[in-house]
C-alpha cells in the first residue's frame, strides 16, 4: 500500500526576480502595493507619483502636483483614490481615474514622511518631521485637520492604521499605539530612532525597525519583546520593514543592497535577497501572494515565485 505523496507547500518567500521597472522618476523613495495587490505605486524624487499594472509592469498614469519629492503614498480600498505626501509639507488626495488633485492639504510645518488612509478611506493620516500626526476628513470641505496628535518629541517617520488603532514610529525612539476608539495611548521605548512600524496580520504584534540595525517584534498588548532580528545594515537611512502576508517571516531593507528575511519564530535568517549594489530604500509585500516589491535608487523590482 503506497502512501500519498505530501502536497508540495507553496514557497513562503519570493526567490526569483519577476520584473525590473525603470520608473524614470529619479530616486524612488517608496513603493507600495494597492489594497488587492493588482497595482503598484511608486513615489519619485522628481515630484511625481506613478501607478503601474502589477501583472504587466506597464505605466497606467502619472500624478503631478507636488512641489518637491514624493515620500509615501497609499491607495483606498476601492482603488478610486490615492493619497500622497511630500517634502513640500503637503498631503494630496488624488482621483485615480482622472489623475486630478481632489484636495491639497496644508498644515504640517515640515516635510511629510508617511501617509495612509483609514479602512473606509474617510480619513487620511499623515506623519511629519514636525513631530505631529494629522487626521484629515476626506469628505469634508474644511481644509483643517480634524485631529492633531503631537505626543512625539521628534519627527514621525512611519505610521500604520488598523481598524481603530494607529501605530507611529518616531525619531525620538518611541513606538506609540493610539486606541482611537478608547482615547488611549500606549508607548514602547526602543531607544534608537525608529524608521518603520507595522502591525502583524493577526493584529497581535507590532514590528519596528530602527537605526541600530535591529528589527523588533513586540507583543502589542504587553510590550514584551518577542523577537529581535539583526544582520542587515540600517545606520543612516529611513528604510522599510514588513511582515510576510501570513506572518511567517520578517523582512527588512538594508543599506548593503539586500532584503533580509528572517523566520519570525526562530529569528534565524531564512533568505538574503540580492536587489542591487545600492541602498534598498523601500519594500512592500503583496497582501495575499508570495510577491515582494522593492525600490532602489532609480528603479523598482518586483520579485515573486
Amino acid at each position: 500500500m503506497a502512501f500519498p505523496q505530501p502536497r508540495p507547500q507553496a514557497p513562503q518567500l519570493p526567490q526569483h526576480l519577476l520584473r525590473t521597472i525603470d520608473c524614470r522618476q529619479g530616486a524612488v523613495r517608496a513603493v507600495r502595493f494597492n489594497a488587492d495587490g493588482n497595482y503598484l505605486l511608486s513615489c519619485g524624487s522628481d515630484k511625481t507619483l506613478k501607478l503601474w499594472s502589477g501583472s504587466k509592469g506597464t505605466l497606467l498614469k502619472t500624478y503631478s502636483g507636488h512641489g518637491y519629492e514624493v515620500l509615501d503614498a497609499d491607495s483606498s480600498y476601492d482603488n478610486s483614490q490615492i493619497c500622497s505626501c511630500s517634502s513640500d509639507k503637503t498631503v494630496i488626495l488624488w482621483d485615480v481615474g482622472s489623475g486630478q488633485v481632489t484636495r491639497k492639504l496644508r498644515g504640517h510645518a515640515g516635510k511629510v514622511s508617511c501617509v495612509q488612509f483609514n479602512e473606509e478611506a474617510t480619513v487620511i493620516l499623515s506623519g511629519s518631521i514636525d513631530g505631529t500626526v494629522r487626521c484629515w476628513d476626506t469628505r469634508s470641505r474644511r481644509y483643517e485637520p480634524i485631529q492633531i496628535l503631537d505626543e512625539a518629541r521628534d519627527g514621525i517617520s512611519s505610521l500604520k492604521v488598523a481598524q481603530h488603532e494607529l501605530l507611529t514610529g518616531s525619531v525620538d525612539g518611541k513606538v506609540r499605539r493610539y486606541d482611537l476608539r478608547m482615547g488611549q495611548l500606549h508607548v514602547d521605548f526602543i531607544s534608537s530612532p525608529i524608521t518603520c512600524v507595522c502591525f502583524s496580520q493577526d493584529g497581535q504584534c507590532t514590528l519596528s525597525s530602527s537605526l541600530d540595525s535591529t528589527v523588533r517584534l513586540l507583543d502589542k498588548s504587553t510590550g514584551e519583546m518577542l523577537g529581535e532580528y539583526t544582520g542587515h545594515k540600517m545606520k543612516g537611512y529611513k528604510l522599510d520593514c514588513c511582515l510576510s502576508s501570513k506572518d511567517t517571516h520578517v523582512l527588512s531593507c538594508s543599506e548593503d543592497g539586500h532584503v533580509y528575511c528572517w523566520d519570525l519564530v526562530e529569528g534565524s535568517l531564512s533568505l538574503k535577497l540580492p536587489v542591487g549594489k545600492a541602498v534598498v530604500q523601500s519594500l512592500s509585500f503583496h497582501p495575499t501572494e508570495t510577491r515582494l516589491l522593492t525600490a532602489m535608487e532609480a528603479h523598482t523590482a518586483a520579485a515573486g515565485c
